[in-house]
């Protein structure tokens, strides 16, 4: 009877945590949509910024793309002699051509009324021919001696661009006319709505000019005083356009309700035109994420509290079945069973124990000695590609043909490297094919060319002008070459001129490949402790000591030797010496 009534106890105070469990769920579950909200948003407003970013950078090129074209017309004799009153028909034909080539909606000349007296357009229907510009503000500026820039909807065509003006000067810098060209922007706006993006871009006076909405154009997204709105008017901007005010409201920092939809929204300022471009991303993608991730988060909690409402349905089965066995017996054979299997369990664990760690030792030993060789010969290849992308981001004249083809040879020599691994384990299945030494010169200088030059390395090549053949793996002894080649670098740090050389020679049956330098020298050590693994001479964090110790290897697959001794005059000198193949053909 004792043992019910407790278990009833039990049941109540179960339920009363439950409850308590439950509230504290429920709050915990609101707490982590805010904070998953917030996260994410600031996740989307991220993303929002960078493709801001490039839409202005794509802006700004457009508009800087031809600001140079109205200067260069208006110094052009065709066109000072038509403002002049002379050849305008022969300048009609030429604007025609430049207007095709630069691919501008139209170049034209006004004079000081603004009357249009040569146009690129003056065969078109909708020609600029004899049209009168000298209300346009862009005109006005122009007029008065200074650069003139202005959007509008053209007055003729009824499309809209940008317009620049330069004025043109006499020989006596009398200004005789107005020289303009109109650019096509249409094409960005095309951009933005094939993919997908809300974007637009309003002026100073907060109207909406370009936008991957066409219902957002020629909208304002603030009032528009009366007295503005008449100057607009006057200068004829938009044409017949209402410049109806838009449904916006920004009711909140970097969030905005345009037409009934809420969006994340970022703006940066398009300086040279006094623009502002807007981004906007739909803030539902927000909304979703965070309540995929709560939804997530509430299924664990869930199935964490069902696990442990199973868990403690079986406790009460237990206790109440063990309160109906025979205590004192059932106890004493348990307590013997349960030491038992307590004892042999401890014993399995240290054996399993044991067995894993030995295990676990054994492959972090291979795996430690195969990432740090892999690391070493990859840093060769990796460090010129750093060099050539550096050399291609700063050279903005130059051809970078040539560093985009030394970059593919680096990749393919990473990803040769990379089919290497299996050198740890049979070495000996490698393929040996006939290989002039005289191309491994060649391999380094590439990888290692920009080395020189940026640490001001004066490096002499001695080879011989006639092939030397042996029998390996061109990659391979390119690797070697490159090792030593790369030691040398190191051990010339120290000195003020820093000098290698690198020399191929051949005798009766074996091909010698030397690198020396002037740096420091082998220091007393002995070859064989050079060329163990791991062992390094320079500071720590700056060297794996693996790379003589590979190189040593790779000769030895060769059937050859790698030697190293002090040189004369100073320094150290490696050399290679591998057996001479006499048959024809090289790889």
């Amino acid at each position: 009877m004792n043992i019910f009534l407790r278990l009833k106890t039990v049941g109540v105070s179960w339920s009363l945590r439950f409850v308590g469990l439950l509230s504290v769920a429920f709050l915990v579950l609101i707490i982590s949509y805010i904070g998953a909200y917030q996260y994410f948003k600031d996740v989307e407003t991220d993303r929002a910024e960078s493709r801001l970013s490039l839409y202005e950078s794509t802006l700004s090129a457009a508009l800087e793309q031809f600001q140079h074209v109205p200067f260069m017309l208006a110094h052009d004799t065709f066109v000072i002699a038509g403002a002049e009153g002379h050849g305008r028909d022969l300048l009609n034909i030429r604007l025609a051509e430049f207007a095709d080539q630069a691919r501008l909606d139209a170049i034209y000349l006004m004079d000081m009324q603004g009357l249009t007296i040569a146009t690129s357009n003056w065969n078109a229907e909708l020609t600029f021919l004899g049209q009168n510009y000298g209300f346009r503000p862009y005109f006005q500026q122009a007029a008065s001696g200074e650069r003139g820039s202005f959007f509008a909807v053209g007055a003729t065509t009824s499309r809209p661009g940008y317009f620049i003006a330069e004025p043109v000067r006499s020989i006596t810098d009398d200004i005789i006319g107005v020289i303009a060209i109109k650019v096509n922007l249409t094409n960005l706006t095309d951009a933005w709505s094939s993919g997908g993006e809300s974007v637009f871009v309003s002026n100073a006076d907060g109207i909406v000019i370009l936008a991957s909405e066409p219902a957002w154009r020629y909208r304002a997204i603030g009032p528009l005083n009366e007295k503005r709105r008449q100057s607009i008017i006057a200068a004829r901007q938009f044409g017949d356009e209402p410049l109806a005010e838009m449904n916006w409201d920004n009711y909140n920092r970097g969030t905005v309700n345009l037409d009934g939809r809420s969006y994340l929204h970022v703006e940066t300022s398009i300086n040279r035109a006094y623009w502002t471009l807007h981004y906007l991303a739909n803030i539902v993608r927000v909304t979703e994420r965070a309540g995929v991730f709560v939804a997530s988060f509430a299924a664990v909690m869930l199935l964490s509290l069902a696990i442990a409402i199973f868990q403690r349905s079986q406790r009460i089965r237990i206790a109440l079945e063990s309160s109906q066995a025979e205590r004192r017996t059932l106890r004493r054979m348990n307590s013997e069973l349960e030491q038992e299997i307590e004892d042999r369990r401890k014993a399995e664990r240290r054996l399993s124990n044991a067995q894993q760690e030995l295990a676990a030792a054994s492959r972090l030993a291979v795996l430690g000695q195969l990432s740090a060789s892999v690391t070493h010969e990859l840093g060769q290849p990796i460090a010129a590609m750093r060099n050539y992308l550096t050399a291609a981001e700063f050279d903005e004249v130059g051809d970078p043909t040539g560093i985009f083809v030394r970059l593919g040879r680096i990749a393919t020599r990473m990803e040769s490297i990379t089919k290497q691994l299996k050198f740890f384990a049979s070495p000996s299945e490698r393929r040996l094919v006939e290989v002039d030494l005289r191309r491994l010169v060649e391999g380094a200088e590439v990888l290692l060319g920009p080395d020189f030059k940026s640490l001001g390395i004066t490096v002499h090549v001695n080879i011989p002008s006639n092939p030397v053949i042996v029998k390996g793996n061109r990659l391979r002894l390119e690797q070697v070459l490159v090792n030593l080649v790369r030691n040398s670098i190191d051990a010339t740090a120290e000195m003020d001129d820093r000098v290698i050389w690198i020399e191929i020679s051949s005798g009766a049956d074996m091909a010698c490949v030397s690198v020396g330098d002037n740096g420091h020298g082998l220091s007393g050590q002995a070859t064989e402790q050079l060329l163990e693994p791991f062992h390094t001479t320079r500071a720590s964090g700056q060297g794996m000591g693996l790379g003589l110790a590979i190189s040593s290897a790779i000769i030895n697959e060769h059937n050859g030797t790698l030697s190293a001794n002090n040189r004369e005059g100073g320094g150290a000198i490696f050399t290679m010496q591998i057996p001479l193949n006499r048959s024809d053909g090289v790889e």
